[in-house]
């Protein structure tokens, strides 16, 4: 049971800056989630098994990628009774991210603005976290994000995703290929027709070769942007079979700014998260299960902030659901709350 209600502490946090609240809480969970301490943040894991691209995950909730971009905290953040937990975007090599101040509070809409543009410590360091952490031992699944640096051409971005591929597979239960965020230049141009089936087919290459080598086929799941409308959904939906990918995130933040355009920060540049994005998420959902069918994995994401939020997100086609802006919010409870409210759902 938390030491400290999130509701206690969540004052004092909103009154930081918002990538210094983040640090903050990052480096707690780091320093105790391998000591007695963890004790203090634990709560129960709600037992809803579901069975997904061939993986038996405790419960339909998630960490998306993003809050932990360096791993290190998978165990600490398991604690709070994650189904799976997934971490990075990671790139090859490390990277500043974006100038900033680049993450934005928007309370009165309960959503995120970040432009933070894929920082983190690089690959090395990052498979050094994922190779310390015991959450899969403990029954969790494991998500490993990649993504491209900044500096590599888009034109050349297969290299790095390959490099990614390569480095994470023999350490994850699934890995996400994140071409979806606004924040990195032209990475969005993936999504496109011939630019995804490149990368798609690329990728799927190589992870047939790590399977053989490893002697083990990891799911290969792909993260895409609610900023879609229905034709290039079905190009997707296609694009997916086509080069064998084993499932979809949906979605990513937006670049929309319709509803909150009037608030302080409304009009920052950057990823919309929260609320505001809940909509535009199950409508994307919506027309991934309409074009992949009932049986092709969907993970939806964006805008849970309670239990009948993530509902609504099964009830749009989504298998499992993620949440980041919620957690943010809401806190440790709103983990419960979603489980449960999944499980009771069936």
């Amino acid at each position: 049971m938390a030491l400290l209600p999130y509701a206690l502490a969540r004052p004092f946090l909103f009154g930081l800056d918002p990538e210094r609240a983040h640090d903050l809480t990052l480096g707690a969970l780091a320093r105790i989630q391998h000591t007695p301490l963890r004790c203090t943040i634990a709560q129960p894991r709600v037992d809803d098994p579901v069975t997904l691209a061939g993986l038996r995950f405790p419960n339909r909730v998630g960490l998306a990628a993003g809050l932990d971009k360096n791993g290190r905290c998978i165990d600490g953040l398991g604690a709070l009774g994650f189904g799976f937990v997934e971490v990075g975007t990671v790139t090859p090599k490390a990277q500043p991210g974006n100038p900033k101040p680049r993450i934005f509070r928007l309370p009165e809409a309960n959503a995120l603005i970040n432009r933070l543009g894929f920082n983190n410590d690089g690959l090395d360091a990052f498979l050094a976290n994922v190779q310390r952490a015991r959450f899969r031992g403990e029954g969790g699944i494991l998500g490993l994000n990649i993504g491209k640096n900044a500096t590599t051409p888009i034109e050349r971005a297969a290299d790095d995703y390959l490099v990614g591929l390569d480095g994470v597979y023999p350490h994850a239960d699934y890995v996400t290929v994140n071409i979806s965020s606004p924040n990195t230049k032209n990475l969005r141009e993936l999504q496109g027709d011939a630019a995804l089936d490149a990368l798609l087919g690329a990728l799927h290459a190589r992870r047939e070769q790590l399977a053989a080598r490893h002697a083990r086929r990891v799911p290969m799941f792909v993260k895409i942007a609610p900023d879609l409308d229905e034709d290039q959904v079905g190009a997707i939906a296609a694009a997916l079979r086509r080069n064998g990918i084993d499932g979809v995130i949906a979605t990513n933040t937006t670049i929309a700014r319709d509803a909150v355009r009037h608030l302080p920060h409304g009009e920052e540049t950057g990823g919309l998260s929260g609320a505001p994005v809940a909509e535009a998420s199950n409508r994307v959902i919506r027309g991934l299960r309409a074009a992949l069918g009932p049986d092709f994995p969907i993970i939806g994401v964006g805008g849970v902030l309670s239990g009948a939020d993530a509902r609504a997100k099964r009830e749009a086609g989504a298998d499992l659901v993620q949440i980041y802006t919620g957690f943010i919010y809401r806190g440790p409870p709103l983990v419960t709350e979603v489980a449960q409210a999944l499980k009771s759902a069936r």
